[in-house]
């Protein structure tokens, strides 16, 4: 307390807080570490995969029924290399011709013509539905319902070019066609949802632009449906890879049928099988390898746009706090 005097005369007394002269009193002690939950559950689960992946393993390698040495020989033969380079060429060709179908029938889809509208859903209906082996059978047996075909006015019997089925359609040539049809039928599909997913006002900003439409799905509308597109492109590629097997029942020279021609003769069935599976896992592993990064290269520019986007929102606080 103080006393001090006003104007008047009269003292007034002014509060003074008190004073300590004390140490403070001690802070209760926090610990920093923060107590992590225990998943035994997950490391039993992992023990009693390894310990059956160990025992496959072991049981596949010590099986006395199998030689390995004859799949160390045949791994890098030259007609097991043959029908590998066969596989991959089948592949991509089936791809490409795939992609341009499922393009034009995607575009069918979202057609405002019912006429055209009616066609893509037909076609990705049928093919759809019916499997890749009964496709494949079909085509590759042609001859057995069209010996000949050609090119003329139906119904008079009058043909410009005219040529005996086996000979246009070989069987890698009728594989290139049942795959690129029945893949294309799925890309179509990818293709539609991946246009659908670009907004409305992008086409609207198009055709303010003076775009045509041609011009507006090359230059607006594709570029930014190919991030959505990717993913399921890339998975129908991987899964091409795999069906590509299905040819050999048409001796379409992929590398099954290579290596089952290989095993007729050496009667070394299985492990001619284990040849192909192991070459079936490098070119898919391959061929996930490449997806991973093409779709990384075509998210960088939303990786960007994220970043930006939290870098504005943790600047805005601080501005407003100024």
């Amino acid at each position: 307390m103080q006393s001090s005097v006003n104007p008047s005369g009269n003292p007034t007394e002014t509060w003074q807080p008190p004073t300590t002269t004390g140490a403070p009193a001690p802070r209760a002690e926090v610990p920093d570490a923060v107590a992590t939950k225990r998943h035994y559950g997950r490391w039993a689960a992992v023990v009693v995969l390894a310990a059956i992946a160990l025992g496959a393993a072991k049981s596949l390698v010590q099986n006395p029924q199998l030689e390995w040495d004859v799949v160390g020989q045949f791994l890098l033969d030259g007609q097991i290399l043959e029908g590998l380079g066969q596989t991959l060429l089948l592949s991509v060709v089936s791809m490409v011709v795939a992609s341009a179908i499922g393009l034009v029938f995607g575009f069918f889809r979202l057609s405002a013509n019912p006429v055209l509208r009616t066609v893509g859903s037909l076609y990705v209906w049928v093919f759809r539905s019916v499997p890749a082996l009964i496709q494949i059978l079909f085509w590759g047996n042609l001859a057995l319902f069209a010996p000949r075909l050609g090119i003329g006015i139906p119904g008079t019997g009058w043909s410009l070019v005219s040529a005996p089925t086996n000979d246009v359609l070989s069987p890698f040539a009728a594989s290139i066609v049942a795959l690129s049809i029945a893949n294309g039928a799925y890309l179509a599909e990818i293709i539609r949802s991946g246009l659908l997913s670009v907004d409305e006002g992008q086409h609207l900003a198009s055709s303010a632009l003076g775009l045509t439409w041609w011009q507006a799905q090359r230059k607006v509308i594709l570029p930014q449906a190919l991030r959505v597109m990717i993913p399921p492109a890339g998975n129908q590629f991987i899964t091409l890879l795999k069906e590509t097997s299905l040819v050999s029942v048409i001796a379409g020279g992929d590398i099954l049928s290579h290596a089952e021609n290989i095993s007729g003769y050496n009667l070394r069935t299985i492990e001619l099988l284990i040849v192909a599976a192991i070459w079936y896992l490098v070119v898919t592993s391959a061929a996930t390898i490449g997806q991973n990064i093409v779709e990384r290269r075509t998210a960088r520019g939303i990786a960007q746009q994220r970043r930006k986007a939290k870098a504005d929102a943790a600047r805005t606080p601080k501005e407003a706090s100024l």
